[in-house]
């Protein structure tokens, strides 16, 4: 049985940028969060629409034919098959929910710059 897991103390838990940790796992999902700040990379997910729940900060989401933006507690889901590219001037923590295994830099991607994690997630540490 598992337990009551806080969101305020796992994002205390580390400070890597772009580099998720998988909180807790529904079904054949991973529920991630991480902290964000800068660009990430255009990026498209073939197989998996991909969920974004701002938790502190604004959230940028660029799409091809225009740029979503959302503010704490906004939610927004990037349909599969869709190019994005997320960013944050100033910061934002954020929460995903995505297959698991699922690539942070999808499956077709610009070339990753050093900052960003290209990862299928990393466990919480306790």
């Amino acid at each position: 049985m598992s337990e009551p897991i806080s969101l305020t103390a796992a994002l205390a838990s580390f400070d890597v940028l772009w580099s998720p940790r998988i909180v807790t796992k529904v079904n054949d999902y991973d529920v991630r969060i991480a902290r964000v700040a800068g660009e990430h990379v255009w990026h498209t997910h073939d197989h998996t629409d991909e969920f974004f729940l701002v938790l502190d900060g604004e959230l940028r989401i660029d799409l091809p034919d225009r740029a979503v933006t959302l503010q704490r507690g906004e939610v927004f889901t990037v349909p599969r098959g869709t190019a994005h590219k997320p960013s944050s001037p100033d910061g934002a923590a954020i929460l995903m929910f995505e297959p698991t295994g699922t690539s942070t830099v999808g499956d077709r991607h610009d070339d990753v710059p050093a900052h960003v994690d290209a990862t299928t997630g990393h466990a919480l540490e306790a």
